[in-house]
């Protein structure tokens, strides 16, 4: 799919050098570098994919390709594009605002792009394209100004989804990867401008003490329009903690000019004209870094309408400065899933984060590896000190066992595993289990650890951590092993991102400095829901940020006990703080959602499948219970029938019909992962995100099955136009008829190659 997608959009700027700008030479935008415009750029790893917002011409017929404002001569054109190209369209302003609170950003994008490359009277539909980035984003909403309408996104629950009639079901958005969003916007005129605001939010990184924030930013220089007029593009960053916290912050890779600074709250802006749009992506990274393990805990009260109306609250803890921290020691089994479809770059990435984690143990760490298809198969019957012979051996074993084939077996390991540390309890175990497949015994395996786990005199470290590769593996029943062994989740949904991803997840849970936190005082109120309900370890590499609510009083401050690595006794007092200016519900919707959902998962509890949907609704972050619907209004009306929850207009279920009886309602792909896929699991089928293209848009269904449709924009160069024109008309007859034959054997290609070279 995303290499459909960059081949469409290679073709589509192809197909742009039909435009003509006039003779002004201001007005023709940058060009881009000379490697974008030969034949194989994309063998050349010449990447087409979106880094920063972008909006794309769907070009079917290529005759509507001109400029809107300078009409030129353009040679007819015979046929269509099938697949469509895609053109990038000019980008005329930009603004981000972003909001950081803890560990969660939010984002909205106010942006302004052209239809340039489009007669004024035709029209074409635009593909919305947004990079989120990979640590758990959400997409929130839409809203975007045409010279057809207002078209404006709105969550609903799936069931009522389903009751809808005359709601076009067809999905007009979804992910073309797993970190970059579409959205089709039908019918837009050709020269006028779409106006787009987005919101989005992501997670932060946290990385030696310090939260980096990233902003997709880095445009391709072929969206600069040409001409001598204003460009401007702007960031606003507004950092609020709520808390008596100092903030020590980094330089950024844009210029920052400080507009804000109290206690707990930072504010800045980039603002500058421009020549070209910016080509780095904006980051910025701050701390709240101690010389101890420091926290804190907020309160807020509940919001107007809230479905649930009792308080809430989030806890937090950090891990001190780095030469103030000491690990406890590890003992590492890696389950690595062997089956037939982790062939190829699934399972080399693997080999290869396994043995960088395994050359960071020290002398006095344990380890053992053992890898699963139908059986399983261990390096070593017991765990292993990781000594420099015993990593080469196993490195060899790696290489050597680590073959794909047959199907998944996961019970089988995780039972050996356990095993192996049931009588350990001088050191923490870390068990990571990596797999891209769905098993029927999920609960079974569930059940199982959370035995091991209950029983604390045997193994009171015991820490499960989990790696879900693709989208056929169950994520939920990943969360919730990891959620009953205090360890962490991650998910790696391309081949490329496995390495990365799984060398985090193990750096993150193995870097413990503080494990078996409790927090006294909490007990004493009503009602309490803890989001995760079991508190994690602390790690140097991941602070301990938990959510929740409760009803009754809390005293001014509470202790949290806990472990540390020399085995002696941790206690601090956390302070309390009203937090009344931060939307406690928005900032850990993400994380409630997720928990519930996994919950519902295991235990089949209706209640929690219910505060998920309400949870969503109420925040705006979709889940499996709720979908993104897209509707269409004349420019700026309000909808009959919309309430308003915190400013932002909500419907319920009576009012969508009448909704889909008076608007055009499109449906856009759901955004979820879903609970896996047995079947697919079972065929071996290589993992990855699956993507169902949209239906309506017929962009990038499939590659072209010849050549036939790389064509079009080819026979439009010049030097072939001027060719012509000094041919005789029997001559023109017969090189039409050759070029006919030559096409239907795919042969045409050397003639591209002879007539580009020319351009």
């Amino acid at each position: 799919m995303a290499v459909d997608f960059q081949k469409s959009v290679e073709l589509g700027l192809k197909l742009s050098k039909r435009i003509y700008y006039g003779k002004d030479p201001s007005m023709k935008p940058p060009q881009p570098p000379p490697s974008m415009t030969k034949s194989s750029s994309l063998d050349e790893k010449v990447s087409f994919l979106p880094t920063s917002p972008m909006v794309y011409a769907v070009i079917s017929d290529p005759l509507i390709v001109d400029n809107p404002d300078v009409r030129s001569y353009q040679p007819y054109v015979h046929g269509r594009c099938n697949p469509p190209v895609l053109i990038p369209l000019h980008l005329y302003g930009i603004e981000v605002e972003v909001d950081v609170c803890l560990d969660m950003a939010f984002f909205n994008l106010t942006a302004t792009w052209r239809l340039h490359c489009v007669d004024a009277s035709k029209t074409s539909d635009c593909i919305l394209a947004i990079p989120i980035s990979d640590e758990q984003g959400s997409v929130l909403g839409f809203e975007v100004e045409t010279s057809g309408g207002f078209y404006h996104s709105q969550l609903v629950k799936v069931e009522d989804v389903t009751d809808l009639n005359g709601l076009d079901k067809a999905e007009y958005g979804g992910f073309l990867k797993h970190n970059i969003f579409t959205l089709k916007i039908p019918k837009v005129d050709g020269g006028s401008k779409l106006l787009v605001k987005a919101r989005w939010s992501q997670r932060l990184s946290y990385e030696s003490g310090w939260f980096l924030l990233s902003v997709p930013f880095s445009f391709p220089v072929y969206v600069t329009p040409g001409g001598n007029f204003s460009k401007k593009e702007k960031i606003l960053l507004n950092i609020n903690f709520s808390t008596n916290a100092e903030i020590q912050c980094k330089s950024a890779t844009h210029p920052l000019k400080e507009t804000r600074r109290q206690v707990g709250k930072l504010g800045f802006l980039y603002e500058e004209e421009v020549y070209t749009w910016s080509q780095t992506d904006f980051e910025f990274s701050y701390s709240v870094s101690s010389n101890d393990i420091h926290g804190g805990f907020l309160v807020r009260s509940p919001i107007p309408n809230d479905f649930d109306q009792r308080e809430m609250f989030a806890l937090y803890l950090f891990p001190p400065e780095a030469q103030n921290r000491m690990v406890f020691r590890k003992r590492v089994i890696f389950l690595a899933d062997i089956s037939g479809s982790m062939k190829g770059a699934p399972i080399e990435n693997v080999k290869k984060a396994v043995l960088a984690f395994l050359s960071t143990l020290s002398q006095y760490d344990y380890f053992n590896i053992i890898a699963f298809n139908t059986n399983s198969h261990s390096f070593s019957s017991s765990m292993e000190l990781a000594t420099n012979e015993a990593l080469q051996l196993a490195s060899e074993w790696i290489n050597e066992k680590l073959v794909p084939e047959g199907d998944t077996n996961i019970l089988l390991p995780v039972k050996q595993a356990l095993e192996m540390v049931s009588h350990e309890s001088n050191s923490m175990t870390h068990i990571f289990l990596i797999t891209d497949g769905a098993v029927e015994n999920e609960r079974d395996i569930c059940n199982v650890v959370q035995e091991a786990c209950t029983a604390e005199a045997s193994s009171p470290y015991l820490r499960i951590s989990t790696l879900g590769i693709g989208l056929y593996c169950n994520h939920y029943f990943l969360q919730t092993l990891a959620q009953i062994a205090k360890g962490h989740y991650d998910a790696a949904y391309d081949a490329d991102y496995i390495a990365s991803r799984l060398q985090k997840l193990c750096t993150m849970s193995s870097q413990v400095i503080l494990a078996n936190i409790e927090v006294e005082g909490l007990s004493n109120v009503q009602s309490l829901t803890m989001y995760p309900s079991i508190i994690q370890d602390l790690s140097s590499e991941c602070p301990v940020i938990i959510s929740g609510r409760y009803k009754g009083k809390l005293s001014e401050s509470l202790k949290v006990y806990g472990k540390l690595a020399d085995m002696s006794n941790f206690v601090a007092d956390l302070k309390m703080w009203k937090a009344e200016d931060i939307l406690v519900d928005k900032v850990f919707a993400k994380r409630q959602i997720d928990t519930l959902t996994a919950n519902a998962w295991f235990t089949g509890s209706k209640e929690a499948e219910k505060q998920a949907a309400e949870i969503s609704m109420q925040t705006g972050v979709p889940s499996e219970y709720t979908r993104i619907i897209l509707f269409q209004t004349d420019a700026w009306n309000q909808i009959p029938g919309a309430i308003t929850v915190q400013g932002k207009e909500v419907y319920d279920k009576n009012n969508l019909q009448n909704m889909v009886r008076n608007h055009i309602i499109f449906l856009l792909q759901s955004v979820s992962v879903g609970f896996g896929d047995l079947k697919k699991t079972a065929e071996n089928l290589p993992p990855g995100i699956v993507v169902k293209a949209p239906e309506t848009t017929d962009l990038i269904v499939k590659a072209a099955s010849g050549c036939c449709g790389e064509l079009l924009d080819r026979f439009c160069c010049m030097c072939f136009i001027q060719g012509l024109s000094k041919l005789s008309d029997r001559c023109v007859v017969t090189l039409s008829q050759i070029c006919i034959a030559l096409s239907c054997c795919q042969c045409i290609e050397c003639c591209y190659d002879l007539c580009d070279s020319c351009g």
